[in-house]
């Protein structure tokens, strides 16, 4: 694939700190068998960094209960996150702490404005903290270098945004596909994958369908699609459902819940939509910067 197609891929799909917050939402996301990533992955602590990152990797935190050390998949210490307007300082997270399980699915409720998206933006690696520890697999990824942020967050966190962020000019077919090809993986493999994700997603009339002839939910569930498509062991949602009509964003809803119940993954999915919230295993309250039980 050549340079000019993976920089539309990059600019449409992993918003940078460059571009002004308003512009994205963190701040801105059948028939066939599903082969399952197998739990041995989340317990080799080296398996998404070359052997050049370890010396950027924090070997001496001492981790939770070693009864649970193996589920542990996201675990955040003392996070804080300042930015600084002239000679204000505004504090956004406020030594933030957090645990998440493999197969553990969290909402994180609050009102608008309270950082659910900047702890989000944070955890998902495209910002950085202040200060504090994030630990994906027992590694502090926190001190990453951006080459290998950007290759864990591609790789291995699956990202929903309340829009699709889907790329115009492809299919649905070709969206799923190019975020499994930018990561190293065959194009006839990618697109075997693409599909088989669509289909089981009830998408399989509509997999060479550009965004721009999909429905909101269909759209989402492309966005699902794309999100799962690396086998990642955590995935982040901002509103995953906040642009569709109450019967689609349930149906969605619980699309989402499915999928990523049936492949153990950690997610912490930001919804105002409390009776979606319930559906989770827990619910977390981000007030005035700080995580609370709800």
């Amino acid at each position: 694939m050549g340079e000019s197609l993976m920089a539309i891929f990059e600019k449409y799909s992993f918003p940078t700190a460059d571009v002004p917050r308003e512009e994205y939402h963190i701040p801105a996301p059948g028939s066939q068998k599903y082969h399952e990533p197998e739990i041995d992955e989340l317990e080799d602590a080296d398996f998404f960094f070359d052997e050049e990152d370890d010396d950027l990797l924090d070997d001496d935190f001492e981790d939770a209960d070693a009864s649970t050390e193996s589920q542990l998949v996201l675990f955040v210490r003392g996070l804080n996150k300042i930015y600084k307007q002239g000679s204000n300082t505004l504090s956004i997270l406020n030594n933030v702490d957090l645990r998440l399980y493999s197969g553990e699915i969290c909402a994180l409720v609050g009102p608008s404005g309270s950082g659910k998206s900047t702890l989000l933006h944070i955890l998902g690696l495209l910002d950085a903290p202040t200060s504090g520890q994030i630990l994906m697999d027992e590694r502090d990824v926190s001190k990453l270098n951006d080459r290998a942020r950007t290759k864990l967050r591609s790789s291995h966190i699956g990202f929903v945004y309340q829009f699709h962020h889907l790329l115009p000019e492809f299919s649905a077919l070709e969206n799923v596909a190019l975020a499994q090809i930018i990561t190293g993986k065959a194009p006839d493999e990618a697109n075997r994958k693409a599909e088989e994700l669509l289909v089981q997603l009830g998408l399989a009339d509509r997999l060479k369908h550009r965004p721009a002839t999909l429905s909101g939910g269909e759209q989402q569930r492309v966005a699902i699609a794309r999100a799962l498509a690396n086998d990642p062991f955590l995935l982040f949602a901002d509103e995953p459902t906040g642009n569709l009509d109450p019967e689609t964003s349930e149906e969605v809803f619980e699309l989402l819940l499915e999928h990523v119940r049936k492949r153990g993954i950690g997610a912490l999915i930001a919804t105002h939509n409390i009776d979606l919230a319930n559906q989770m295993d827990r619910i977390l309250e981000v007030k005035s910067g700080r995580i609370l039980p709800f």
